[in-house]
């Protein structure tokens, strides 16, 4: 049984362990669930400003703080994840020896004191499944960032979608307000993780993947 690949990609503040996230979005067969807080912010019309840039199906909630966002988050890894056949991907979001999104959210929720949300599901990063199983070089240069192996892999329709040139805008969008266009960024990098999955679920086996399970020793503690 093949599972279904749930796409996964979070922005934040910065890199420390008192920097926040500030958007965490999925990408699902029917679309991508984005959920953006705004810390105390009035948010303006996000969604209407994200369907108006990209043609993906796209919902969009906006919190006032991070643990609001990541409340809402919980609910919905409940709902929609949690004792589903589903695989959850990222890239680079936590692998052997390395990854940030899992590690940062992983921290964030204990800093907080919510109850890890991922229990019951299995999860595998792509980034290492790309880097041993495909050629991503050009021109000599061997490119491992996301945007850049979504170039050379797929047909590079959602780096159009991405108003930025790189994370590092991300921090500065928030700080700014500007949450459209950090939910487009974050809408971006989804995409691009998900077609990613999807290239390499076509041409490498199951045991490529290296799956695990994000379940805590005491789940719901």
């Amino acid at each position: 049984m093949v599972l279904e690949q749930v796409a996964f990609d979070i922005e934040t503040t910065g890199f420390d362990v008192e920097d926040k996230v500030t958007v965490v979005g999925f990408g699902l067969s029917l679309g991508v669930r984005v959920f953006v807080q705004t810390s105390g912010r009035p948010p303006g019309d996000v969604t209407s400003e994200v369907e108006a840039a990209t043609d993906a199906v796209v919902n969009v909630s906006t919190h006032s703080s991070e643990e609001a966002l990541l409340t809402a988050v919980s609910g919905f890894v409940a709902d929609r994840l949690c004792e589903s056949e589903v695989l959850l991907v990222a890239y680079n979001g936590e692998r052997w020896r390395g990854g940030f999104d899992v590690p940062f959210l992983r921290t964030r929720y204990a800093k907080v004191g919510l109850a890890w949300p991922f229990a019951d599901v299995a999860y595998a990063d792509v980034m290492p499944v790309v880097a041993d199983r495909f050629n991503t070089t050009v021109d000599g240069e061997e490119h491992r960032d996301l945007a850049g192996v979504y170039e050379v892999l797929c047909d590079g329709e959602y780096g159009a979608v991405d108003p930025f040139d790189g994370s590092e805008a991300a921090v500065a969008a928030f700080e700014n307000g500007w949450f459209a266009e950090l939910a487009l960024h974050n809408v971006s990098d989804v995409l691009r993780t998900q077609a990613l999955g999807r290239v390499a679920e076509r041409y490498c086996s199951k045991s490529d993947f290296g799956v695990k399970s994000l379940t805590p020793t005491r789940a719901g503690e």
